[in-house]
Formats: C-alpha cells, sequence, structure tokens
C-alpha cells in the first residue's frame, strides 16, 4: 500500500478513537479530556494539511449529487470541529485555565452541543469514505477476490449495528443532547458499554450514507444505461 495513503488512515483512524474517548467526559475526567482535545486539535491540523488540495477544488469541476453532499458535510464537520477548539479555552479547568471565563456556562453548552454534531458529521464523513477504507484494508489483508459469504456476513452486521444504534439512541436520548444541554447529565455506565453504544450510533451514519450513496451510484449507472 502507498505509505502516504497509508499514514492518512492512521491519522483518520485515531482521530475517531480520540474523538470516542473526547465524548467519554464523564468516564475519563476533565483533564484527560481536555489533553486528547489538544491531540485532536493537532491531528485535526495535519488532516487538512493533508487534504489540501480539496479545499482548492471546491469550486471547480461538476457538482453532482455525491460532490455536493461532500462539500457540505466536510464544512459542516470543519465548522463544528472550529466551533469546539474555539469554545474549548473559555471553559477549560486545567491546561488554559488562564483564559478560563467566570460565566461559563453558554459557553459549555455550544462546547457540548456542538461537540456532539460534530460526532454525527464525523460519522457521515467517514461513510462517504468507507469504500476507500474498505479497498485499502483488502489490500492490506490481501483479499482480492469477492465472497458472497462475507459479504453477506458482513451486512447483517451492518443491520444488527445499525438496529442496535437506533436502540441506543433513543435509550440515551441522542435528539436532546443535539438540543438541550443538561449541565447536571450524569452517564451511569462502563466504559465498555459507552464504546459500544457511541460505536454503533456512528454505525448508523457510516452505514446509512455508505449504502445510501451506492443505491445514488446505481441509479445514475442504470439511467446511463437507458
Amino acid at each position: 500500500m502507498n505509505r502516504y495513503l497509508l499514514f492518512r488512515l492512521v491519522i483518520d483512524l485515531v482521530m475517531t478513537v480520540l474523538m470516542l474517548v473526547a465524548m467519554a467526559y464523564h468516564i475519563t475526567g476533565n483533564k484527560t479530556h481536555e489533553w486528547v482535545g489538544v491531540i485532536l486539535l493537532l491531528l485535526f491540523i495535519i488532516h487538512n494539511i493533508l487534504n489540501r488540495r480539496w479545499y482548492r477544488t471546491i469550486f471547480t469541476g461538476k457538482y453532482h449529487i455525491r460532490r455536493l453532499l461532500s462539500i457540505a458535510v466536510n464544512l459542516l464537520f470543519l465548522v463544528s470541529m472550529g466551533v469546539v477548539i474555539l469554545s474549548s479555552f473559555p471553559i477549560s479547568l486545567d491546561i488554559f485555565s488562564f483564559v478560563s471565563m467566570n460565566d461559563d456556562m453558554f459557553v459549555r453548552q455550544i462546547h457540548v452541543q456542538t461537540a456532539y454534531w460534530g460526532f454525527i458529521f464525523m460519522a457521515v464523513h467517514i461513510g462517504m469514505s468507507w469504500g476507500t477504507i474498505i479497498n485499502a484494508v483488502r489490500r492490506m489483508t490481501g483479499i482480492t477476490g469477492a465472497s458472497r459469504i462475507r459479504t453477506l456476513s458482513l451486512r447483517i452486521l451492518a443491520v444488527l449495528i445499525v438496529v442496535y444504534g437506533v436502540k441506543t439512541s433513543f435509550e440515551i436520548d441522542m435528539a436532546s443532547k443535539l438540543t438541550i444541554y443538561d449541565p447536571f447529565g450524569f452517564w451511569d455506565e462502563s466504559t465498555l458499554r459507552f464504546i459500544i453504544d457511541y460505536l454503533s450510533i456512528a454505525g448508523i451514519y457510516i452505514c446509512g450514507t455508505h449504502y445510501a450513496l451506492k443505491f445514488v451510484q446505481k441509479q445514475k449507472k442504470a439511467k446511463a444505461q437507458k
């Protein structure tokens, strides 16, 4: 595999893992949360430098559904991450405590809600690149041929993840986390349960985006063949 592509995939994987860790504030504690945020900031800068060509192509070429969706999602993800980063300084309790505010409830609300939106935009962003990720994994593992059993198994797994993710979304009231901030909220769950729950929620948007784009692509091919 191309080393440059491998490096980009590793950066993206580490960012995804750290994003999940950052969401587990009530498990990790504030200091760990802030240090994870600092590392995420650095990796986010590196990620954008590695993908700087994308910004130069926004206003060139043809605009089809997939490209428009990609631009919208990437810009929303960029904005959400920017807001999360900027709002983190005034509410810092450890690393940047020297710039913290006395009355930070409003900023904290913006920080938390934008982080949840960023989590969803990140999942959609991954879903749009899922085909590339799968092809890279195949090259790394030496899998070249097609297998109906493997494909069917993976699709069944995807369905199970989405079903569990939807169930979890209702149980933790994900909709309210995107619209209402509860500063006194408490998560009484184990670390493993948290990881499973939030990975399954991300799975909803990853799988949904991936298969929706595949459907659009098939429809486009069908029309072209008529």
